[in-house]
């Protein structure tokens, strides 16, 4: 009820502790508070939020608009939620390394286990498309150091995600890796690979330095979307599903939409809604009403649907 029982400094070390089984972890994106909760109760061992995901919330692009505080806030609420581990995209750092330095502080200050730290500059752009404007080594080499400075848990995982493969190639991309986790990297997020052989380069040329590595698999980019084995099989550590969720839940709004607007009711939808027993269930109505029943004095309905649809 209202938070999540386990602290902040505990979801970090599950955090590690996850990383260190390899075998492509999932981490679906959550887009709101609840929708984390969603992935919780589904098994998942983490939750991972896009930065692209948070900027489009506000009905934004991903190209650096949003600000420290929005991420910081919005993060919160997400991870304040769940029991599970979250890992948060902070872009670029929102400024150069004393705001890269501010940003982790107020990350942890937010209940998040580690975040990422991209190595282009402003205006950014999203990871997988075209035209994406680089900082040089020493600039992103200064971003992961005083991230990894900045940190008063030793357990907030700082992971350097390069953008280099699109712009210069995979071995200078490799390069970079190496020296940011030289910096101080606990892992590597290599963006837009080409194919499931760049992968296997990539956690081969990292292995002996023993950190973890991630697969994005986003729908409609440069990447295929292969399955968990074949990037655990490559040696990928973790795989993040940032925008499915969002993108799963406005096609389905939209859906509903042009029914409505087509047939005067939302009628042929209803069988696809999440019902209303099963919304209480995900926000613990129970919970709440035990908790004060003088306050909190309202029955929950049951799973089961009669035949007036009163339980949707």
């Amino acid at each position: 009820m209202l938070y999540a029982k386990k602290t902040a400094a505990q979801k970090r070390i599950d955090l590690r502790e996850t990383l260190k089984k390899g075998g492509a972890q999932q981490f679906p994106g959550a887009f709101t508070p609840l929708s984390a909760k969603l992935i919780e109760e589904k098994g998942f061992p983490g939750v991972y939020i896009s930065g692209a995901v948070l900027a489009n919330e506000l009905g934004l692009p991903d190209v650096g608009l949003t600000t420290l505080t929005e991420v910081a806030v919005r993060g919160g609420q997400i991870a304040r939620l769940t029991e599970l581990p979250c890992i948060i995209d902070a872009d670029t750092g929102f400024g150069e390394p004393m705001n890269v330095a501010r940003t982790v502080q107020e990350l942890e200050d937010a209940g998040l286990a580690g975040c990422h730290i991209e190595d282009q500059f402003n205006p950014k752009r999203c990871g997988h498309l075209d035209g994406k404007n680089m900082v040089d080594l020493d600039t992103a080499v200064k971003r992961i150091a005083a991230a990894v400075d900045a940190r008063r848990d030793p357990n907030f995982l700082i992971m350097a995600r390069t953008d280099l493969r699109a712009v210069e190639g995979l071995d200078a991309a490799i390069a970079r890796m190496k020296a940011l986790v030289e910096a101080g990297a606990d892992a590597i997020f290599p963006e837009a690979l080409k194919d499931i052989g760049e992968f296997e380069t990539v956690c081969r040329e990292l292995a002996p330095l023993g950190v973890p590595v991630l697969a994005n698999m986003t729908e409609f980019g440069k990447s295929e979307l292969f399955t968990r084995d074949q990037l655990a099989d490559a040696g990928v550590s973790m795989v993040i599903y940032p925008v499915t969720l969002l993108r799963a839940s406005l096609g389905a709004s939209e859906r509903v939409l042009d029914a409505i607007k087509e047939e005067g009711t939302q009628q042929s939808q209803v069988e696809q809604m999440l019902t209303r027993a099963r919304l209480y269930e995900l926000v613990d109505y129970e919970a709440y009403n035990a908790f004060d029943t003088g306050i909190f004095n309202f029955d929950v309905p049951t799973l089961d649907i009669d035949s007036n649809n009163a339980n949707l």
